[in-house]
């Protein structure tokens, strides 16, 4: 059983380690308070605490869930996220259907310049995801596999420092290896939200480790997370306060599956995602696209909670509620519980996530 940890000191990289996400982000968040080593750090978005060259480690990325996080996150838009990445969409229609805030961070418009999963699968010209897991699955020992997300032309800043716009990418690359037959992730990010970003950044991550690794043939290994600037806003501790003591049910769902029937099981979800947030579906459409049977468990999983969110946002709450109810994953309930909790506490206000 791996241990939690922290290791801090002036003069070293401060390394928060846990079994889960849900340990390793609560050790990284202790480190903001009053008597922490973080150092206040000014913005143009407000003040921040920040601590530099933070790394977080997890043992089981599949345990990617954080309760912890106050206010919850939204688990349904966590996951439309991530599975826009493994489509390689940049159209704002889908995170935006399921965060009505996202312009807020990441500007308006149709598409995203910075979207990860169009870098990594469409914009230098390669699908680095799959070119990746061919290279590793025929030399296991390659210290060559590298994702480029950041793009110098499009997204350094111009010569007055000034962002050239909104959707500049935090994560900037990834790096993966094969060791002992699991799969080992590496994130370098050049700035990281604590509160807001880490979460899902985790669940992004994690979720392409852990389908990756079925392509590959291979377990999933330790997912590592390195940010180069760690922080916290002002505005945003002091609404988060201290961890929630819940403890962290356990995700028993797999994503992983042989690259062919990956490829089937996502191109069959996207289209039922699609119909989901389509403003023309009928109810009849939608709950004949609420069918989990055709799907591998954890995928099905998946589907379920995005489904109760669309639902939920059409204001159809018996749909919502038998689609949450259909999720066999207790994490993944949890999650969602804990999001419709905190909405009808906060009066429906929208956070991001």
């Amino acid at each position: 059983m791996t241990q939690s940890s922290i290791a801090l000191s002036s003069a070293s990289t401060p390394v928060f380690s846990g079994a889960t996400a849900n340990e390793t982000w609560s050790l990284a968040l202790g480190a903001f308070g009053d008597d922490g080593p973080s150092l206040r750090q000014p913005s143009r978005a407000g003040g921040t605490r920040e601590l530099l060259h933070a790394v977080l480690s997890i043992a089981d990325p599949r345990q990617r869930w954080i309760p912890a996080r106050q206010p919850a996150i939204n688990p349904a838009f966590a996951i439309a996220e991530a599975l826009w990445m493994l489509w390689g969409r940049n159209d704002a229609a889908l995170p935006v259907f399921f965060n009505s805030v996202y312009p807020k961070f990441n500007g308006p418009g149709p598409t995203y310049r910075g979207a990860y999963g169009h870098r990594l699968r469409v914009a230098f010209g390669i699908d680095q995801l799959t070119k990746a897991a061919s290279a590793l699955a025929s030399s296991n020992d390659s210290r060559q596999v590298v994702l480029q997300i950041w793009d110098g032309v499009e997204d350094l800043p111009s010569e007055t420092g000034d962002a050239r716009r909104p959707d500049i990418p935090c994560n900037i690359v990834s790096m993966l290896k094969v060791r002992g037959n699991r799969l080992h992730w590496t994130q370098v990010l050049r700035s990281n939200d604590l509160i807001l970003g880490v979460p899902y950044n985790i669940v992004q991550f994690t979720m392409l480790q852990e389908v990756i690794a079925g392509w590959i043939g291979v377990d999933v290994g330790p997912y590592t997370h390195f940010s180069d600037s760690l922080h916290v806003y002002d505005r945003d501790l002091a609404k988060s306060g201290l961890p929630s003591n819940e403890s962290a049910s356990i995700n028993p769902d797999s994503l992983a599956l042989p690259r062919r029937e990956s490829e089937l099981v996502l191109g069959s979800l996207e289209a039922s995602v699609n119909r989901l947030i389509d403003p023309e579906s009928t109810r009849t459409d939608f709950v004949s696209t609420l069918n989990p049977t055709g799907y591998p468990r954890g995928y099905g999983n998946l589907l379920a909670i995005m489904g109760a969110a669309a639902a939920r946002k059409r204001n159809w709450l018996d749909i919502s509620e038998t689609s949450a109810a259909s999720c066999t994953n207790p994490a993944l309930g949890q999650l969602w519980d804990r999001w419709i909790r905190d909405r009808s506490v906060r009066g429906e206000s929208v956070q991001k996530g």
